[in-house]
């Protein structure tokens, strides 16, 4: 049973659940392509790793510190002479904590004859961490969309979360202006066009469009039905059971207008 809502599932945009709906999504887009490219073509998923710190306070047992000048009075004779002291530190003692590692996977679309292989096409689905100031997930994420912008391979970004801070390689601003307000979207770069971004403007009440993939110059794109694979990841995975529809919070939270949309949608399908 598909999900109540005709696009994307708001419920799903939290942390409690997008991280798996990610990787559902990414076997799903990898599966349905591998049927339909042409001959030496071939989708694969890979990995991007990192590691998190953070650090934490270690209180010690006891520890004073007392400047030199304060020691030397205290051990010597005579009349003690009042002398400016310089102030005394407070020893803070921490521990750098590892976290990690952490995984995020996406879709690479390769061409292999004989012995050459070439790099396509990258397929990304953003994540959480991706649009997350700091976060050294979001780090490798932008270091690896500016090395594909800069290649001789096509990047495809599908930004399925409302919240976090604009990350696809298009400007968010030259995608508004010409688009209008959107909730999600889709930017194809193409390689062979290299100042041009292909953006799909996608609204919360709107079915995921189909969009095409890129392949090399000479040979046509293929195509991506995001609805059906969001479909196929929704049925796969325990949402229906899991999410309690109309109690629990959408995070980020719906304008008013979305939000009476939203109760009137599930009064229909529930």
């Amino acid at each position: 049973m598909p999900s109540p809502f005709p696009g994307m599932d708001p419920y799903l945009e939290s942390l409690d659940w997008f991280p798996d709906l990610h990787d559902s999504l990414i076997t799903f887009v990898k599966g349905t392509l591998q049927q339909r490219l042409p001959e030496f073509y071939y989708a694969q998923s890979s990995q991007r790793v990192w590691l998190e710190y953070s650090q934490r306070y270690v209180e010690p047992d006891l520890e004073v510190v007392r400047s030199g000048q304060e020691a030397r009075r205290r051990g010597s004779g005579g009349i003690a002479v009042a002398q400016p002291l310089p102030a005394e530190p407070l020893v803070v003692s921490v521990e750098t904590i590892e976290h990690g590692p952490f995984e995020e996977s996406f879709v690479e679309i390769r061409r292999r004859k004989g012995k050459d292989v070439r790099l396509v096409a990258s397929i990304e689905i953003l994540s959480l961490s991706n649009k997350s100031p700091g976060n050294p997930g979001r780090e490798k994420y932008l270091s690896k969309q500016r090395e594909i912008v800069q290649s001789q391979s096509h990047l495809v970004e599908i930004d399925l979360l409302r919240g976090g801070i604009h990350t696809t390689a298009v400007s968010r601003e030259v995608a508004v202006a010409k688009a209008g307000p959107f909730d999600y979207h889709v930017s194809i770069h193409r390689f062979d066009r290299p100042k041009d971004f292909f953006v799909y403007p996608i609204s919360l009440q709107n079915r995921l469009p189909v969009i095409p993939i890129p392949l090399l110059p000479g040979d046509p794109d293929t195509t991506l039905d995001l609805q059906a694979v969001l479909d196929q990841a929704y049925d796969f995975g325990p949402y229906l059971k899991e999410v309690a529809y109309g109690e629990d919070p959408i995070i980020p939270p719906l304008t008013a207008e979305q939000a009476e949309w939203a109760a009137v949608r599930l009064k229909q399908r529930l």
